[in-house]
């Protein structure tokens, strides 16, 4: 099943409440989906679009158009079957600011219910989680693993992993990337792209008509 719109930014018309959020970005049909942290993290605070307005993020967004998971990048990258969301979409201020200038947990709580329905709206085959906190809940929720109080980050960087339904290939903090940890993103990225992802497999033979019927 294909979504049918032609927005870009918010595409589901997520509204949470909070006075200033970062609403997903992309393409409602992506293959894959990019999941970030917050915006007082990852940028797009001034702009409105995830992973944007931040040296981090147009860190990371290059690496992607190296991978031609975007065509472009800039405050309005141009997306290519790739969407951009955070865990926790909402401007962080007033009571969901915490001390150290993350979400408090319950604002992490609250938020959950939005990032899991537009990952699952989206579907796409692959997720990205950047960071270690976003790469945990990934790991937890939509995969088989136990959740852990620690990931491997250095490790688990442009890794693949099988998932409940996708496949997750985490990414650093593109803060924290050294020499060699953008090259190693783009190259796992191209690899993956060169096998058959999306596992889907063609029903259509078992129904009446010619048409493909395509299921994961």
């Amino acid at each position: 099943m294909k979504n049918v719109t032609d927005r870009v930014s918010n595409p589901f018309g997520m509204t949470p409440d909070c006075e200033r959020f970062v609403p997903g970005y992309g393409d409602a049909n992506a293959d894959f989906h990019v999941a970030g942290d917050h915006p007082g993290v990852h940028g797009g605070v001034e702009t409105g679009v995830p992973f944007t307005g931040s040296d981090a993020g147009d860190r990371l967004l290059g690496a992607l158009v190296r991978a031609g998971l975007l065509d472009a990048a800039g405050h309005e990258p141009d997306v290519a079957s790739t969407f951009l969301s955070y865990l926790h979409m909402c401007v962080a201020e007033g009571d969901r600011l915490g001390e150290d200038g993350d979400p408090t947990p319950a604002s992490y709580d609250d938020m959950e219910r939005f990032f899991d329905a537009e990952l699952r709206a989206i579907a796409a085959h692959v997720l990205l989680p950047v960071g270690a906190r976003t790469t945990r809940h990934v790991l937890a929720n939509y995969t088989a693993r136990i959740a852990d109080t620690e990931v491997d980050m250095d490790a688990l960087h442009g890794t693949e992993i099988r998932g409940s339904g996708w496949l997750v290939v985490p990414i650093k903090d593109p803060a924290e990337w050294v020499d060699g940890d953008a090259d190693r993103l783009v190259a796992g990225l191209d690899t993956l792209q060169s096998t058959d992802y999306r596992r889907e497999s063609d029903l259509g033979r078992f129904i009446a008509g010619s048409d493909p019927y395509l299921v994961r």
